[in-house]
């Protein structure tokens, strides 16, 4: 057992036990015994062997702190917290990378702040859920609410409001988290609340204070924003098992959550009520269903539950439980939660100082917050045409947000963890086969066809590309149906090259939807070169051109067009309308990636230069009504939202890559922090934090599908990638500067590297990208 000594006198006391401690070993005890024999000593003899002995963990344990600072963990640079407040819409609780469960408080109140179900202004908690969708705009999940109560709150439990629900005064001084954990003092119960997880069971700790009248309570009615119960269940199996599910509907239309939840203690008695009335039974079936178990507790005694969840069946649930949790060993739950993340996050590490840690190491935990498990350990899952259906030879996923992930945070999936691609892809892939088509925005195995184009189709295209192993035939096949179907706007956009603005979609993002669809259209055609499908390719390459019929010379814009073909006016490029998703015609502008070049020269090198370079300079007026989604404004470039996030890097074709390593720095420096408003707009599944990763180590994805990145320089002095092949690829840099970020030569593995861009194979290979920023004297 560790040494403790709880009574330290003054700082040098605490140093000499603390170091005493670290070393566990029989000097530790010789040295306490000593020690408290000469403290009392008042002579000079004893005073001066007192003093020595202060320094003996500075003699004997000198390399105390080399060891600490070898054992340094990255994931203890990560902070939760950041993206609470602002637009960044994330939550702070507990998760394992990809996990099923999302474990985190929820604050109890309503409102685009609190999409993920907890807000950092806030002081109350009404709960702890165990799903939770991370950055996005969508108001849905936060299932299973558990809450610990005693009877110190001073409120009345269950007034007439009906959903009205108990809750917490917290603080934040009071509450921490790092990857896998969540703390906090519930101030008005004086309980402490700890949370961790597997990847499919969420594991609660309560340390209650003594009371007789001690609470756990199981909501299933709990709803907040889109989400809505529409049948739930709970039976008491024994005195310290429930079950049940809860199916609800919101963004996603049908969701199904099947659980078991084990207590350490027994229940003293418990209460069950459906829509708010106590019942006697001991099941419980209703829209709105309420369990709640009563125990005594002894002064700090800590209850444990652990909640296994399930897509599929109760059984599931079970099975989920036994393999991930079968015993209460909390700390170890927790170590391999810990584990887990550092070896994920520990695939890129830095040189930096503390801050540039803080937030590299957060944004890239972002990143494998989702896409979220959905299968049981039987394979089991809740399919997209609704039935059970098992997930063979792979793990099933769900909470896709394609239209912001495709960009970068796939494309840096397939450097980091290409294992989880193919997992991913074949996630696509069931539900081509459920649906016939590939997912557009996939949560909860629900098709929710939130925003625009068919961007599962570049993610499979690149990892194809990438040579990473799936069913390239079927894959293809699912590529093509997609972009062969008539809704969405499809049979408009086959029929004309562009969806009308008068036409059945009756100008819903029309232009927006002919950019993304054409871009989309090019992947295709790649895809079916290389698998040597002459006439699909020469019929979707010549689709990928369709964003030309949208261009207006006059304007030098993408402008809409109507059903007869001619370009809509009044048209204001500034101004956010339905015809643009998300955005105007400053932003959409650009949206060509796969032919940025012919849209230069269609433009005209020049005046595309100076277009460019507006882009940046020529910002909102005071009085410009600005939808919640423009953030992170420099110019009309919205970095707080996805359609703009290659704009910077296009500078590299036009012979200015100092624009290029000047915008994407400031960016670096600017919209992004370490604080709870680390982002400057909705963090969107990771694709904010993407971007960060990749422009922060000096590259990034401007063509998501053509294995090509585009170099800027470093916001870090090192970087080193852990490839899953072995290898190691090296970025490091001379003359570096956190204030200039001026490159004025780049090697690749000792040679000079004359091409501002870097591709997939020759990162995969390993070696050294050297960046030699420019001093004041050149």
């Amino acid at each position: 057992m560790a040494y403790q000594y709880k009574n330290y006198q003054n700082q040098e006391e605490h140093i000499l036990f603390s170091t005493l401690n670290q070393k566990k070993s029989k000097v530790a005890y010789f040295i306490e015994a000593l020690y408290c024999r000469l403290k009392g000593n008042k002579g000079k003899m004893g005073r001066l062997l007192f003093n020595t002995l202060l320094l003996v963990p500075f003699i004997f344990f000198s390399n105390c702190s080399q060891q600490s600072n070898k054992q340094e963990r990255v994931i203890d640079f990560v902070d939760p917290f950041i993206g609470t407040d602002g637009p960044g819409n994330t939550y702070p609780g507990a998760a394992v990378p990809f996990g099923m469960v999302q474990l985190s408080p929820d604050n109890g109140l309503p409102g685009w702040d609190r999409i993920s179900g907890y807000f950092w202004p806030d002081s109350t908690i009404a709960g702890f859920s165990h799903t939770h969708l991370t950055g996005t705009g969508a108001g849905d999940l936060y299932d299973l609410l558990l809450m610990p109560v005693n009877s110190r709150f001073s409120q009345d439990l269950w007034p007439e409001q009906q959903d009205y629900r108990p809750f917490s005064k917290f603080s934040h001084n009071q509450e921490e988290a790092h990857p896998g954990y969540y703390k906090v003092l519930l101030k008005s119960f004086d309980i402490v609340a700890e949370l961790t997880t597997t990847k499919r069971v969420g594991f609660h700790r309560y340390t209650f204070p003594q009371d007789s009248a001690s609470q756990i309570i199981l909501d299933l009615g709990y709803k907040l924003n889109w989400d809505k119960p529409l049948d739930t269940y709970i039976e008491i199996e024994d005195s310290i098992t429930v079950s049940g599910y809860r199916k609800s509907k919101g963004w996603a239309k049908d969701q199904r959550v099947y659980f078991v939840a084990k207590f350490s203690k027994p229940f003293n008695k418990v209460n069950l009520s459906e829509e708010f009335v106590t019942i006697s039974d001991s099941v419980a079936k209703g829209v709105k269903t309420r369990f709640a178990a009563d125990f005594y507790t002894e002064a700090e005694e800590q209850i444990l539950v652990k909640v296994a969840l399930s897509s599929a069946s109760v059984e599931g649930a079970r099975e989920n439980m036994q393999a991930e949790l079968p015993d209460w060993d909390f700390e170890n739950v927790l170590t391999n939660a810990e584990n887990n993340w550092e070896k994920e996050l520990s695939k890129i590490t830095i040189k930096g100082n503390e801050y540039q840690k803080r937030v590299f190491y957060s944004n890239l935990y972002h990143t494998f917050l989702t896409p979220s498990l959905h299968s049981d350990v039987n394979g089991d899952y809740k399919a997209a045409d609704g039935t059970v259906k098992k997930a063979e030879g792979y793990n099933r996923y769900h909470t896709f947000s394609l239209w912001d992930t495709f960009r970068a945070t796939h494309p840096l999936y397939t450097i980091l963890t290409p294992t989880h691609v193919q997992d991913f892809i074949n996630s696509f892939l069931g539900h081509y086969d459920e649906t016939g088509l590939l997912p557009v925005w996939e949560l909860a195995g629900n098709e929710t066809n939130m925003m625009i184009g068919y961007h599962a189709i570049p993610v499979i295209v690149d990892a194809y590309f990438k040579g990473i192993q799936f069913d390239y035939e079927k894959a293809f096949e699912a590529c093509k149906v997609s972009a062969l179907d008539d809704n969405r706007g499809l049979d408009e956009y086959k029929k004309y090259g562009y969806i009308p603005s008068d036409g059945k979609e009756e100008g819903h993002w029309s232009v927006s939807k002919t950019l993304e669809y054409a871009y989309g259209d090019w992947c295709v055609a790649q895809f079916a070169n290389a698998l040597d499908k002459q006439d699909e390719y020469e019929y979707f390459i010549e689709r990928a051109n369709n964003w030309k019929n949208l261009y207006d010379t006059s304007s030098t814009f993408m402008r809409p067009k109507d059903l007869s073909g001619e370009f809509v006016s009044p048209f204001i490029p500034k101004e956010y309308t339905e015809l643009f998703c998300e955005s105007n015609a400053w932003q959409y502008f650009w949206h060509v990636q796969h032919d940025l070049q012919g849209l230069i020269d269609l433009v005209g090198k020049d005046k595309f230069t100076a277009k460019l370079d507006s882009m940046f300079t020529y910002y909102p007026d005071p009085d410009d009504k600005l939808p919640i989604f423009s953030t992170g404004m420099i110019g009309q470039y919205a970095h707080g939202n996805e359609p703009v996030h290659h704009v910077a890097y296009i500078y590299n074709l036009l012979d200015q890559p100092d624009r290029t390593q000047e915008i994407t720095r400031n960016i670096l420096d600017e919209q992004y922090s370490d604080k709870p408003d680390g982002f400057c707009g909705n963090e969107d599944c990771g694709q904010m934090s993407a971007w960060f990763v990749f422009s922060s180590i000096g590259f990034y994805p401007v063509n998501p599908a053509d294995g090509i990145y585009y170099l800027t320089s470093p916001w870090v002095e090192q970087a080193a990638i852990e490839l899953p092949n072995g290898k190691i690829f090296q970025i490091s840099t001379e003359n570096y500067s956190s204030e200039n970020s001026s490159i004025e030569s780049i090697w690749l593995n000792g040679a000079k590297h004359e091409s501002l861009q870097i591709t997939h194979n020759e990162i995969m290979t390993g070696g050294e990208l050297k960046f030699v920023f420019r001093t004041h004297s050149n």
